[in-house]
């Protein structure tokens, strides 16, 4: 008799921290696994090139329709589906609205869940609160950028924008070079600034110096590792600018948000990585030129200038070559490094495929029914 009753696992935020959402160690070490499954092409995402970070709803400007939502600072939907393979082996899809206007509501500016789902009937396997998750796979990508590409003897971080996004990615730099022992912090609103310090306080205290700097030069000068994560601007005279004299000679740079750099710099003195190349390809295909008007992230700068015959994509390196050893990592200890982070769906089901078995395991989460006969099939 076949078996036709489908149950799937329903895990909320504190089932999803009593699972382990919040291990940063367990997150990069999932990273990793993951980069190292998508380099040798075990995965699919979105769209007809199968590297689409995603497919979104944005709100027009105005509406004859009472009820339509209208634009508004990052108000959108985005379904992010994928298949991961290797140890992985799940299909999901993580789904989100987002509205800065949430916060008036004592709500996060983006509301999340993750989908997972048998890759060969497509029946839910589970649906967990996501916020959490993302947060921190979003952290523990940069981190293991940090910990194959930073000085091993990196000391002092330099944060733009002091919100949840360098919040992890802090956690996850303290996790692969826990001898950083200073901090400098520049952000626009000073209650940002010192939910940031109390973060750090609380969590670090082997940082025992943390500097406000009011420029972002002055928060860059002299740090090892660098990271900005701003709020979303389109338009790429509104991103951050980093001029090259301000950063240290064996700098890295992480960006997992908007960044400006000088091309001349880019092309003939930085080192170049990214997370995946085919994710700026595929933003390349669907985005109209110059598409880093558009989105900001520094690998899409990138495309931009390969189409403009400035860049070839060999002056490019992918993190996951470097972390099977196909291509080197830092040179030397004078070496400026860039590291475009643009986020992707198989990041969210690598870490919530681990965190569902955890929670599996120690028997965490709700069971649901989905039917126990299709009235329909």
């Amino acid at each position: 008799m076949m078996q036709t009753a489908i149950d799937f696992l329903y895990l909320n935020e504190e089932d999803m921290i009593k699972a382990g959402v919040m291990d940063m160690n367990g997150c990069i070490e999932t990273m990793e696994d993951m980069l190292k499954t998508m380099i040798v092409g075990d995965y699919v995402m979105g769209g007809a090139n199968h590297n689409s970070h995603g497919v979104m709803i944005s709100f027009p400007d105005e509406s004859p329709f009472p009820n339509m939502p209208l634009n508004g600072p990052d108000r959108r939907f985005m379904a992010m589906p994928a298949y991961l393979g290797g140890k992985f082996d799940m299909a999901g899809v993580k789904w989100y609205g987002s509205n800065v206007a949430n916060r008036a509501k004592g709500l996060p500016r983006s509301i999340l869940t993750l989908m997972l789902n048998d890759k060969d009937t497509g029946a839910p396997v589970a649906l967990m609160s996501a916020n959490i998750l993302s947060a921190y796979r979003t952290g523990a990508i940069p981190g293991v950028g940090i910990k194959y590409l930073a000085k091993q003897d990196s000391k002092v971080v330099a944060i733009d924008g002091p919100g949840i996004m360098n919040r992890t990615l802090l956690k996850a730099c303290m996790c692969v070079r826990p001898q950083v022992d200073t901090l400098k912090i520049h952000g626009r609103g000073q209650a940002s600034i010192n939910k940031f310090i109390a973060f750090v306080k609380d969590n670090f205290p082997q940082i025992k110096t943390i500097e406000i700097c009011d420029t972002l030069e002055a928060a860059v000068k002299d740090a090892d590792i660098i990271s900005t994560a701003t709020s979303g601007t389109v338009g790429s005279q509104s991103y951050p600018y980093f001029k090259e004299e301000w950063i240290k000679p064996g700098a890295l740079v992480c960006l997992p948000a908007n960044g400006r750099f000088d091309d001349e710099f880019v092309l003939n003195r930085a080192k170049n990585v990214v997370d995946n190349i085919e994710l700026y390809k595929a933003w390349d295909e669907e985005i109209p030129y110059p598409a880093y008007e558009t989105i900001g992230i520094l690998g899409v700068r990138y495309m931009d200038m390969i189409h403009e015959g400035k860049m070839t994509v060999e002056q490019i390196d992918d993190l996951g070559d470097i972390l099977l050893g196909k291509k080197p990592g830092r040179k030397d200890d004078k070496e400026i490094i860039l590291y475009s982070v643009g986020g992707m769906p198989t990041e969210d089901v690598a870490w919530g495929t681990i965190i569902y078995r955890n929670a599996l395991e120690k028997g965490i989460g709700i069971k649901l029914n989905l039917w126990d006969k299709p009235a329909m099939a």
